[in-house]
C-alpha cells in the first residue's frame, strides 16, 4: 500500500480595522518558504462537485498598481503555460498567448 503524502502550504492576511489587508504573507515548508511577504494573492480551486472555481482575490492596500498590472500580467502567461501543459491544445495556447502579448502592449508592459 502506498504511503499518503502531504504538504502543507500556509496563507497569512493580516488585516486593517476595516478588514483591508495590510500584509500577506505565506509559509510552504517543503519548499524552503518560511513567511515570506507577498503583495497579492490569487487563488483559484476547482469544486468538483459544484462544477465551478471557488476564488480568493487579495492584495494589499499599499499595492502599486504598475505592480498590479506586472502582476496580473505574469498570472495570465502562467495560466497559459499551464493550460498547455493540461491540455496539450496547441490552437487555443496560441490564441491565450496572444491575448497575453495584447496585454503586456496596451499596458506598455515590454517597455518596463
Amino acid at each position: 500500500m502506498a504511503e499518503n503524502l502531504k504538504t502543507k502550504i500556509t496563507l497569512n492576511v493580516e488585516l486593517d480595522e476595516n478588514r483591508v489587508p495590510e500584509e500577506i504573507s505565506w509559509s510552504a515548508p517543503d519548499g524552503g518558504v518560511k513567511n515570506e511577504p507577498a503583495k497579492a494573492i490569487l487563488l483559484s480551486l476547482w469544486d468538483s462537485n459544484k462544477q465551478e472555481t471557488a476564488r480568493i482575490d487579495l492584495w494589499t492596500k499599499d499595492m502599486p498598481v504598475d505592480e498590479m498590472q506586472v502582476f496580473f500580467h505574469q498570472v495570465l502567461v502562467g495560466m497559459t503555460q499551464s493550460f498547455h501543459r493540461a491540455t496539450n491544445d496547441d490552437k487555443m495556447t496560441a490564441t491565450m498567448q496572444d491575448f497575453c502579448d495584447y496585454f503586456a502592449e496596451k499596458l506598455e508592459l515590454k517597455e518596463r
